[in-house]
């Protein structure tokens, strides 16, 4: 029997399977488009523009669907009211972490973001308890905030007033007080090392927000040993963790059982405490996972999301105005401004959300798996199944945020200029897989913001009119476009 021969005969067993498979599933699973063999509804989706065609089976199929990415079926909740029942009323059951393949190959079920099970709960309690120690929501680390946020201004003012592209330098300050954290040390702004780690987190989040990277998930046993981008993306994840390795290489020749510095002290403390238990999740592969993880979700979003920002306050800069102005009536120009000063600037902090809300950074959360058989509304959905909860879908919604499309800071204001809060604020995600760093990143947002403005002004290279915003790929991610400006001394 020839090569081809065999090809078609499996093709067809598949393709059978599949039928079979979709046949018997789609008697039970939500509605949804016709999937073609194999493929699925790939080609009924648009991959550049993944959210939109989200959105328009929404209307068709209503806020619950099911849309086959190759051959495995997905269950979309698109809405506040579907997320909200999903991932707060129904946590537990939908608590699971679903494939990524891409990222799959790389942490094989290790870490926090990607793990499932008993190995997630114990990984993912360790850490908030270290990272409360380590003074996490705390004056500690707003303090070392604090201390980068001057560093990341001292490192603005060399650029002397002229154009730059800001990425790396904003990158910089979150990798800094990440590293504070898990390695007790930070970098210069112009160490080589550091440099080259944050153009890694940012070719990575670009590569991961690909249209190849979502065909690479849907058929990661196909394409994996094709060429392509995600070849990449296994190279810059290759130096990642040697530069990690270094590290817990040079933490395990100076360990002190009695005296922890930092994160990987602890792990390593707890791993020595563990090393008999044959069930223990403290191993030396899951703290590098674990690093990698933190490292990862603690320095891009907060980079991009600072980036974005930066770019929405040069396209509008009425906004600008008044958040500086708010800054110096509340803060002047003698200190530097602290967390206690958010509860008196409800403009700002009502910016800070906004751009959030507005780039809607993860558009459709990282994937989720039912943890059992569930009747979710009239549906079933058996154990495993995939489930994508449509953030954007709920930091757009046109109830809660009148024209959800523009830039507008009043979405966060009452009408006494007080700042509201929202229940479809979810950028983070929310429920049982809600952001670790969430606390981190809205200090770090809210300080880094203020310091830069109170120090600067924002001078764009064109008409705030001609700058575009829109995202440069969204996928998984909406990478902000690359764009100059000048930071020039107030």
């Amino acid at each position: 029997m020839d090569l081809f021969t065999v090809l078609v005969i499996c093709l067809s067993c598949l393709i059978l399977l599949f039928l079979w498979n979709r046949s018997y599933a789609r008697e039970k699973l939500p509605p949804g488009p016709t999937p073609l063999p194999v493929v699925g509804n790939m080609l009924q989706l648009d991959m550049k523009n993944f959210n939109e065609s989200l959105r328009k089976l929404a209307e068709v199929y209503g806020p619950v669907f099911t849309v086959y990415l190759g051959m495995q079926p997905t269950v979309v909740l698109h809405g506040y009211e579907a997320v909200k029942e999903a991932l707060i009323d129904r946590g537990e059951e939908f608590a699971g972490r679903g494939s990524f393949p891409v990222i799959d190959y790389l942490s094989r079920g290790l870490g926090i973001v990607f793990s499932n099970g008993e190995r997630w709960k114990h990984t993912r309690r360790f850490s908030l308890m270290v990272l409360r120690n380590m003074g996490m929501g705390k004056k500690t680390i707003e303090d070392r905030i604090r201390e980068e946020a001057l560093c990341l201004v001292e490192a603005l003012r060399k650029t002397n007033a002229s154009p730059c592209d800001p990425s790396l330098l904003l990158g910089c300050a979150p990798c800094n007080v990440i590293c504070s954290v898990i390695f007790q040390s930070r970098f210069e702004y112009s160490d080589e090392k550091l440099l080259t780690l944050l153009n890694y987190f940012h070719e990575n989040f670009r590569i991961i927000s690909t249209s190849w990277i979502q065909l690479y998930n849907a058929f990661p046993y196909l394409l994996h040993h094709l060429p392509g981008n995600h070849k990449e993306f296994f190279k810059n994840f290759t130096e990642q963790k040697k530069f990690i390795l270094e590290q817990v290489k040079e933490h395990q020749e100076t360990l002190d059982p009695n005296n922890p510095r930092d994160f990987i002290d602890y792990f390593m403390i707890k791993m020595e405490k563990e090393k008999h238990s044959e069930q223990t999740v403290f191993t030396m592969d899951n703290l590098i996972t674990t690093i990698w993880d933190m490292f990862s979700a603690g320095t891009e979003t907060t980079t991009s999301t600072l980036k974005y920002g930066l770019l929405l306050l040069l396209k509008h800069p009425e906004v600008t105005a008044k958040v500086q102005e708010e800054i110096d009536r509340v803060v002047g120009r003698e200190r530097s401004p602290c967390m206690q000063d958010r509860g008196r600037m409800p403009y700002t902090d009502a910016v800070i959300h906004e751009i959030q809300r507005y780039i809607d950074l993860v558009p459709n959360n990282l994937p989720h798996v039912v943890n059992q058989d569930i009747k979710f509304r009239e549906y079933f959905i058996p154990k495993g199944t995939a489930i994508f909860t449509c953030l954007t879908s709920v930091l757009h919604d046109d109830k809660e945020f009148p024209n959800p499309g523009q830039f507008d800071p009043g979405h966060f204001l009452d009408e006494s200029g007080n700042f509201k809060k929202s229940d479809y604020f979810m950028p983070f995600s929310a429920g049982k897989r809600v952001c670790v760093g969430e606390g981190l990143a809205r200090m770090e947002l809210f300080l880094l913001l203020t310091h830069i403005l109170q120090h600067f002004t924002l001078k764009p290279l064109v008409d705030p009119k001609d700058i575009d915003t829109s995202p440069l790929v969204s996928g998984f991610g909406s990478v902000p476009p690359s764009y100059e400006l000048c930071f020039v001394p107030v």
